[in-house]
């Protein structure tokens, strides 16, 4: 079983840099993520922001989120999260652009088991499964571009 695992990936987002990195926010990803929807803790109003704490799922599964970096500028955000009952770790996105109308972005977890659920968790993001979960977002966020280049996402 795992007890510890790093992964990351790149995918490629059709949209300005500073629209796709918002697409990879609590607020960007209820948009295009299904089930996707966090419980605002603080803010309240859900409003991206280093510091900002939220919760999603539920029993088992209910896992805290805090922002612990948001640098709108230079495109990366940095979320600590727990899964109580499982695992916990550190999710990272950083944006770049590649033209005006493109850009890359890079998704990577370190995540490790708290116990022996937390192991098996840990199996779903080992080897190829991440990179497929994260090309399944490429998917998604394409399937859904003209609605997302059109939200003002916060």
């Amino acid at each position: 079983m795992t007890q510890r695992l790093r992964a990351s990936h790149k995918i490629i987002v059709e949209a300005p840099v500073d629209q796709a990195f918002m697409f990879f926010t609590p607020a960007g990803e209820e948009l295009w993520v299904d089930g996707w929807k966090p419980t605002y803790v603080h803010p309240r109003d859900g409003r991206t922001e280093a510091g900002m704490v939220f919760t999603t799922g539920q029993g088992d599964e209910l896992t805290i989120w805090t922002m612990a970096e948001f640098d709108r500028k230079a495109h990366r955000s940095r979320y600590v999260r727990c899964t109580p009952a499982s695992r916990t770790g550190i999710v990272q996105v950083r944006c770049a652009a590649l033209d005006e109308t493109r850009a890359e972005a890079w998704v990577s977890y370190e995540l490790t088991a708290l116990n022996a659920a937390g192991e098996r968790a840990l199996e779903d993001f080992a080897g190829v499964r991440f990179a497929a979960m994260i090309d399944d977002w490429a998917r998604k966020i394409a399937s859904r571009r003209e609605a997302l280049l059109a939200a003002d996402i916060r």
